[in-house]
């Protein structure tokens, strides 16, 4: 039997490369493959586009298929010649066990690592954005500068990671309709496209990009407007919607990742501070905002 690539041939891939936001051949970059289609169709491509990869592989000790999902990235580190990261991380018992998950993996993965998010992933998070009550930035969805697959389709990704006659597992937990991504994906969004009688992702994905631009702009103006956000004399005097965005800049700071912003009622309350109607304010993660001396003030609790 003659074995397998090192490869997929660059024609096999050239349409999908097109529509990705790789870096330039050669370039090092760090990929987190769970053993899914999706984040094996990002190794294959991101081979197919000659970059030096690392694969990366976090298994939360979970789920009875552990053990096959990590010999089969295994596998694929091995016939694309990448060299592969496994990490273990401990997730105990309780609430909220997706997002715990969540936050381990970013915690272990390295900073920049890319990821296998399609533009279907994509407009599901603007929904769930939406379904959160979130404005232009939540419209903005997720960033493609570690995702590079936003443009492609989840099902013609799964297609080619089928002609590359790579295996994957499909996670049977993408099922579970108690899992508000999966509902969205399962229930909400087709629902959606036969009221617009069309498909609506990739008008939802071309709104994030949009209202990323509008985002990013209103940054600019937000730092030009208050160079220094704990000054409280240049926030009153700043336009409403830049001061409330430079406040939300200080109320995510401390996060890992910077991707949770805080919600629009602690915004609200630091707004309150700022403008004279209450000296201090409790924030999340036991942290207080005070005023003092025209500056606001952080205190840890």
């Amino acid at each position: 039997m003659p074995s397998s690539p090192k490869r997929p041939a660059a024609a096999d891939a050239s349409e999908l490369l097109e529509r990705c936001s790789f870096p330039e051949a050669g370039t090092h970059v760090d990929v987190a493959v769970s053993g899914g289609p999706d984040s094996c169709g990002l190794a294959l491509l991101a081979a197919a586009a000659g970059l030096d990869m690392t694969i990366h592989h976090v298994d939360h000790g979970l789920r009875p298929s552990a053990d096959r999902e990590a010999a089969l990235v295994e596998s694929l580190a091995d016939r694309l010649g990448a060299p592969l990261v496994a990490h273990r991380v401990s997730i105990e018992p309780g609430g909220n066990l997706e997002a715990r998950a969540r936050s381990a993996r970013r915690a272990t993965l390295p900073a920049g690592v890319l990821t296998g998010h399609t533009m279907d992933d994509q407009a599901e998070t603007v929904l769930l954005n939406l379904l959160r009550g979130a404005g232009i930035d939540g419209l903005a969805g997720m960033s493609s500068s570690t995702k590079p697959l936003l443009w492609l389709r989840r099902a013609e990704l799964r297609s080619f990671v089928v002609s590359s006659h790579a295996e994957f597992v499909t996670d049977a937990s993408n099922y579970d309709l108690s899992l508000r991504r999966n509902l969205v994906r399962a229930r909400l969004l087709p629902e959606l496209n036969g009221v617009a009688a069309r498909d609506l992702v990739p008008l939802l994905a071309r709104l994030a990009v949009l209202a990323g631009d509008d985002a990013r702009y209103l940054d600019e103006l937000a730092i030009a407007a208050v160079p220094d956000p704990l000054d409280v004399e240049a926030l009153r005097g700043a336009p409403v919607a830049l001061r409330r965005r430079r406040l939300r800049d200080l109320a995510r700071r401390d996060d890992e990742d910077g991707s949770h912003p805080p919600s629009a009622a602690e915004v609200e309350r630091m707004e309150a501070v700022v403008m004279g109607l209450v000296v201090a304010t409790e924030l999340a993660g036991g942290r207080r905002l005070a005023r003092r001396n025209g500056r606001l003030d952080f205190e840890d609790g």
